[in-house]
């Protein structure tokens, strides 16, 4: 079956990094367009980044522009999420998804989230 694991996530404090990943198994990973969300408490869950199958084409939230660069590799079937200079804004649950849409049916896949705090 498909699977999504998250990991990297962890407590930094303001101004630092941290760099996500997002390992894929069971699909098709070079057909799949590729993004990271994240839903903080209280708040809905919100697109932060996402990124083409041929890794060619991004986009960004306005809140993260030139702070947070997503990458994947489809060698390893990994996409990525650096996040430089943390914001306590920032804090979340980041959620990877797997989306694709084939022959008029779409395939969603998510993962279960890694937990991101930015505190002094």
């Amino acid at each position: 079956q498909v699977q999504l694991v998250e990991s990297g996530g962890g407590l930094v404090q303001p101004g630092g990094s941290l760099r996500l990943s997002c390992a894929a198994s069971g699909l098709m990973f070079s057909s799949y367009d590729m993004s990271w969300y994240r839903q903080a408490p209280g708040k809905e869950r919100e697109l932060v980044a996402g990124i083409g199958s041929a890794g060619t084409s991004t986009n960004y939230v306005d809140s993260v522009k030139g702070r947070f660069t997503i990458s994947r590799d489809n060698a390893k079937n990994t996409v990525y999420l650096q996040m430089n200079s943390l914001k306590p804004e920032d804090t979340a649950v980041y959620y990877c998804k797997a989306g694709l849409r084939s022959w008029g049916r779409e395939y969603t896949y998510w993962g279960q989230g890694t937990q991101v705090t930015v505190s002094s």
